[in-house]
């Protein structure tokens, strides 16, 4: 009960109690029969009795309709009349939307209520000299049937309501569902840019390392070389300083909005910027041209920008790359002479993230040494990913940065000795 639906029975009832009124005292719809009887004070009060109880008929249905039955029984035996009975027929419609759904131990007595008027109906039709077949058809039967339809239609609104109150909570409940998913997804994507965060500057501390122990090295026996590696260091540092903050930046917000991930490069540009950090690098990308998946592309990048770092620092100078743009999957091989530190075939936190990563999209990841070389294998599958978004082939790293792209461009093209 709310006060709007108050208000609305509250109008419905003295709606219909001057409607009843107005009929009563013109003698009821029809010809009047010799023993009608004129509107008085006692007619008045029963038509009141009959129809204002509806106000209350959401309060106590069963109540309700025992009142404005039992004084429409009454103004029917007082030969008042009054033709239709509105508040029966709504007390009855009320009754059915509210008893329509319950359990028989709680319906029986509205039910034997209802029908208690047909009964009731036929001894009044017989107290006024009816005979019986006059009385049973076509007054109480089309009574009857009344009565039974405007209890199903009670039944049916209360069927609707429900199903109303279902879908709403449904929507609220996919509402809550999404908001969470969003939540979530947001959370997911704050632990990816954390973590290419973790190896963006792994990798540039790496670099920074290899570097700075070659500018000390040939510090007094060629000081030109020392300050390339000086100026490698200093233009990592500023190149790293710039992706961090972007990627911080993006780890502060909590809109839910995609975040642009760090620099994105493409493999050219990756393997010329550890060529001007003293890395010899043959590269041999085959395969036709073709989109890739934002995850794959990304992998694909992380995988051979660590690869190469563990080359630079681990190995002696050299490094073969190979990469694979196959129709199912993104196959990339880096060879290079393993030095006397390199990092075993299955240790190292490098492997584990790169591992981790093809892992994640159905992929594998193999490392082995072998006669003095390091060779690292990693396939990347595309088909579990074919609903990321695509990363357009051939799109270079300048073009990447200025149309916002969210992933390094991984394309194809001739071999670079």
């Amino acid at each position: 009960m709310t006060r709007r639906n108050l208000l609305a029975d509250g109008a419905l009832a003295g709606a219909v109690f001057a409607l009843l009124l107005g009929i009563a005292a013109a003698g009821g719809l029809g010809d009047a029969t010799g023993n009608a009887r004129d509107l008085d004070v006692t007619g008045v009060a029963l038509i009141a009795a009959a129809t204002l109880p509806v106000a209350a008929r959401r309060i106590a249905p069963l109540a309700v309709y025992v009142v404005v039955t039992t004084a429409v029984m009454a103004l029917w035996s007082l030969d008042y009349r009054t033709d239709i009975p509105f508040g029966p027929l709504i007390a009855v419609y009320t009754l059915g939307s509210v008893y329509g759904g319950m359990p028989w131990s709680r319906r029986i007595w509205p039910v034997l209520a209802v029908a208690a008027q047909v009964p009731a109906n036929a001894a009044i039709y017989l107290s006024d000299g009816h005979g019986l077949r006059d009385v049973l058809v076509p007054e109480i039967a089309a009574y009857s049937l009344v009565l039974v339809c405007t209890w199903i239609v009670g039944d049916f609104a209360r069927l609707r309501r429900e199903r109303m109150a279902e879908l709403e909570e449904r929507a609220r409940r996919t509402e809550r569902e999404a908001e969470r998913e969003r939540r979530i997804t947001a959370a997911e994507e704050r632990t990816r840019i954390a973590r290419e965060l973790h190896d963006s500057a792994g990798h540039a501390i790496n670099v920074i390392l290899v570097q700075a122990g070659a500018a000390r090295l040939l510090h007094e026996r060629d000081p030109a070389a020392s300050q390339r590696a000086i100026a490698t260091v200093e233009q990592v540092a500023r190149d790293t300083i710039g992706e961090i903050d972007r990627l911080v930046r993006a780890l502060r917000e909590d809109d839910g909005d995609e975040p642009v991930p760090a620099d994105p490069a493409a493999i050219e540009e990756l393997v010329e910027h550890h060529r001007a950090a003293g890395l010899r690098v043959a590269t041999a990308l085959r395969g036709p041209r073709r989109s890739l998946p934002r995850s794959v592309a990304w992998a694909a990048y992380r995988i051979l920008q660590e690869a190469l770092t563990n080359a630079a620092r681990h190995g002696r100078g050299h490094a073969d790359v190979a990469v694979d743009f196959g129709p199912e999957a993104v196959e990339i091989t880096v060879t290079n002479p393993a030095g006397t530190a390199a990092a075993p075939a299955g240790g190292g936190h490098g492997i584990v993230g790169m591992r981790e990563r093809a892992t994640l999209l159905g992929g594998t990841l193999e490392t082995g040494r072998e006669n003095g070389t390091f060779r690292l294998y990693a396939r990347l599958p595309l088909a579990a990913l074919a609903g990321d978004a695509e990363i357009p082939a051939g799109s270079g790293a300048g073009q990447n940065r200025r149309a916002g792209a969210q992933a390094p461009a991984l394309a194809p093209g001739p071999a670079v000795p």
